[in-house]
C-alpha cells in the first residue's frame, strides 16, 4: 500500500496543477473567486446600491460553489491525472470546470433565476454567459497554475544547478598531497596505501554525487573519520582529534560534505601552519529541533593573508550551501580568540521523511 501511494505520488509530481486537495490551495481559489465576484457585481452601472448587495451576495454564492466544486472534482482526479501530459491535464481540467459551471448555472437558474425572478427568463443567455465568463477566469487560473509550475521548476533546476557548482568547489582541495603520501605509501606500507585510495576515493564519490541527494549525519561524520586518516598519514602526531558528538542524532539529514570541508579548513589553515600542530575539537549537540556542530582548531597568531582569504571563501561556500537547503534556518558563525579559531554550524533536525518541510 505504502509502495503503490509512492508511485501515484511520483507520477503526479510532474503535472502543472497544485494539491486542491491543501488547504493553502484551496484558500487562493477561494480569495480568487471571490475578487471575481466583486469584480463581475461593481461592472454593472444602472443598478441600485440594495440591488447591488444583493448581485453580490447571489454571485459569491454561485461562484463560490463553482470554485469549490472545482477544487473537489480536481482534487478527487489528480491521482489519475498523472499519466497524462500537461497539455492534455490542461484540456481535461478545462472540461470538468466547464461541466462544473453547466451543472451548477442550470441548477442556478431553475432555483433563483427563473423566469419573472431577479437575473430575468432568457436561460439560454443566462446559461452562455455563465459558460463564457467561467471559461474565461477558468482558463486563466489554470495558465497561472502552470506558468507558476514552470518558474518553480526553473528555480529549482537553477538552485540545483548552483548547489552542484557550490558542492564541485570543495572537492580537490587537499587531492596533490593525498596523491603524493600514497604514492610514498605504495613501496614502504601498500596497505595503508590501499586504505588511502580507498578512503580518498569515497570522498570523491560523495563531491561528484548528485546536490540534490542528502546523507545521514552517521555517513557525513564517517566520512570526516575518513578524511582525517588521510590526512593523519601526512602530519604523524601533529594531528590530534576529539570528539564530542554523542548528543547527535545520526540519522539527521545534511548536505553532502558539510563538515569535512571545515575539517579541511582547520588541517590546512590551522595544523599544518604550525610547526607542533594541534587538537582539532568538533562538539555537536542537539537542542529541541534545532542542531549545533562546531569545529574549533588552533591558529597561528600571525596568520597569512592568502590562507585567510581562502577559509573565509570556503565559509561563504558552506554557509550558501546550508541555506539552498535549510533557507533562513540555517546560519554559520566563525569566532577566533585566544589563538583558537571556531566555526559552528546551526540548521534543523530534519529526517529523511520530512526533508521537505523545513524550507524558507
Amino acid at each position: 500500500m505504502a509502495e503503490n501511494n509512492k508511485h501515484k505520488a511520483l507520477e503526479t509530481e510532474g503535472i502543472f496543477l497544485p494539491n486542491f486537495c491543501g488547504i493553502r490551495v484551496v484558500f487562493v481559489v477561494v480569495v480568487i473567486a471571490q475578487l471575481c465576484a466583486i469584480v463581475l457585481t461593481m461592472a454593472p452601472m444602472n443598478i441600485s446600491p440594495k440591488e447591488r448587495w444583493y448581485d453580490l451576495a447571489m454571485t459569491s454564492f454561485f461562484v463560490q460553489w463553482a470554485a469549490l466544486s472545482c477544487s473537489g472534482l480536481l482534487c478527487l482526479s489528480r491521482p489519475y491525472l498523472g499519466r497524462f501530459s500537461n497539455r492534455e491535464v490542461a484540456l481535461i481540467s478545462y472540461s470538468l470546470i466547464v461541466l462544473v459551471i453547466v451543472v451548477l448555472s442550470e441548477a442556478a437558474y431553475w432555483l433563483v433565476y427563473r423566469p419573472n425572478q431577479y437575473g430575468g427568463g432568457n436561460h439560454w443567455f443566462f446559461l452562455l454567459r455563465n459558460i463564457l465568463i467561467g471559461g474565461i477566469i477558468g482558463g486563466l487560473v489554470l495558465r497561472y497554475f502552470y506558468v507558476q509550475q514552470q518558474w518553480r521548476a526553473r528555480v529549482q533546476t537553477e538552485s540545483t544547478s548552483r548547489l552542484q557548482a557550490l558542492q564541485s568547489r570543495i572537492r580537490p582541495h587537499f587531492l596533490f598531497n593525498s596523491m603524493n603520501t600514497i604514492a610514498s605509501l605504495t613501496r614502504v606500507d601498500p596497505q595503508q596505501a590501499e586504505v588511502a585510495v580507498e578512503n580518498l576515493s569515497d570522498l570523491f564519490r560523495i563531491s561528484l554525487g548528485d546536490a540534490k541527494n542528502s546523507y545521514s549525519l552517521e555517513e557525513e561524520l564517517g566520512l570526516c573519520h575518513r578524511y582525517l586518516e588521510i590526512e593523519a598519514l601526512r602530519l604523524g602526531d601533529r594531528l590530534r582529534l576529539s570528539w564530542h558528538v554523542d548528543g547527535l542524532p545520526t540519522d539527521a539529514r545534511v548536505p553532502p560534505l558539510l563538515l569535512q570541508p571545515l575539517l579541511e579548513n582547520a588541517v590546512y589553515h590551522g595544523i599544518e601552519s604550525m610547526s607542533g600542530g594541534g587538537e582539532i575539537l568538533v562538539k555537536g549537540e542537539r537542542d529541541g529541533s534545532q542542531l549545533s556542530i562546531t569545529i574549533q582548531n588552533p591558529v597561528p597568531l600571525t596568520g597569512q593573508l592568502s590562507h585567510q582569504k581562502g577559509n573565509q571563501l570556503a565559509m561563504n561556500n558552506i554557509l550558501e550551501r546550508l541555506q539552498a537547503v535549510y533557507g533562513k534556518k540555517a546560519s554559520l558563525q566563525t569566532e577566533q580568540t585566544d589563538g583558537q579559531f571556531r566555526v559552528s554550524l546551526h540548521f534543523p533536525y530534519r529526517k529523511h521523511d520530512d526533508e521537505d518541510t523545513d524550507r524558507g
